[in-house]
């Protein structure tokens, strides 16, 4: 049986037992099911859940998955486990498949970008990190070598309506607002930006849902327009999720889930179809 997680203040029940640990027990099929570590806070314990390949190999690449790294971008940690249910089925032959669908499960519960500390778990994957869901993540990995890491996230309305604003005040410092993309788009790291692995993922989504465009000035997010649906960012020198690897291939992924255009269903189809995306490039072009 897998553990629940003890939240006193929901009287109701823990979404994250309802939501996400539920669907544990039916893969265990395809995956050694493992709790890699517990988070501890006055609200309640969190148990951590990693799914790995029951056909791992030293002779296949290995492959890591996030998702819920922002607890409130839900439709990454539901993007991991709809993977993790259907297409990964398809992969396993190919590859040592390593995910990890909720790394904040107190943000999830608590619909937040930040852990109970104020601090984002997304900034913090660095030595003796002071976050737990950081080193918890950086902990289980630490060991293994990866060929491909793709990290699912949103941006959000409330990215600036909330969380901008929020961050701006607990550090009394500013930051300026852009405007939140309508649409997919990825985000590369800058050091190995890898741009036919970022495009073979925007050509994968784009059969589900719309990519985001280019605003006035060219840009996603504050940040140049590389090609179509991608930026990137220096994900080490910012302690990013993306960057906890030495990966050959890495890419953050960020759906919409607030525009017109889609759903709940359709942001976790886009998940699901970023990491069939990636997938496919990484198996054609992995020596």
């Amino acid at each position: 049986m897998v553990a629940e997680a003890n939240d006193p203040d929901n009287s109701d029940g823990s979404a994250y037992t309802d939501d996400v640990l539920s669907q544990l027990e039916a893969l265990a099929s395809q995956f050694d099911i493992k709790e890699y570590a517990s988070l501890d806070y006055a609200s309640g314990s969190f148990p951590l859940f990693s799914l790995r390949s029951l056909t791992w190999e030293q002779s296949k690449p290995n492959v890591l998955i996030t998702g819920g790294v922002h607890g409130y971008e839900t439709s990454g940690v539901h993007g991991a486990l709809r993977f993790a249910a259907t297409a990964a089925q398809d992969y396993h032959d190919r590859f040592n498949l390593l995910i990890v669908p909720c790394v904040s499960p107190w943000a999830y519960e608590t619909i937040n970008r930040w852990n109970p500390n104020a601090l984002d778990p997304n900034r913090s994957f660095y030595q003796n990190s002071p976050v737990q869901e950081s080193a918890a993540l950086m902990n289980l990995v630490s060991d293994i070598e990866f060929l491909m890491h793709i990290d699912l996230h949103e941006t959000t309305d409330t990215d600036n309506s909330e969380f901008r604003p929020a961050l701006g005040a607990r550090d009394a410092v500013e930051h300026k607002e852009w405007a939140i993309p309508d649409g997919f788009y990825t985000v590369g790291d800058t050091l190995k930006p890898c741009p036919e692995f970022q495009k073979a993922i925007i050509q994968s989504v784009k059969k589900v849902t719309h990519i985001a465009p280019a605003d006035e000035s060219g840009r996603l997010i504050g940040e140049i327009l590389q090609q179509n649906g991608v930026i990137n960012y220096a994900t080490k020198a910012l302690s990013l999720c993306a960057g906890l690897t030495d990966a050959k291939f890495v890419s953050t992924t960020e759906v919409y889930p607030d525009s017109p255009k889609v759903d709940a269903e359709n942001c976790i189809q886009a998940q699901v179809a970023a990491i069939v995306g990636a997938l496919n490039f990484a198996s054609e072009n992995e020596s």
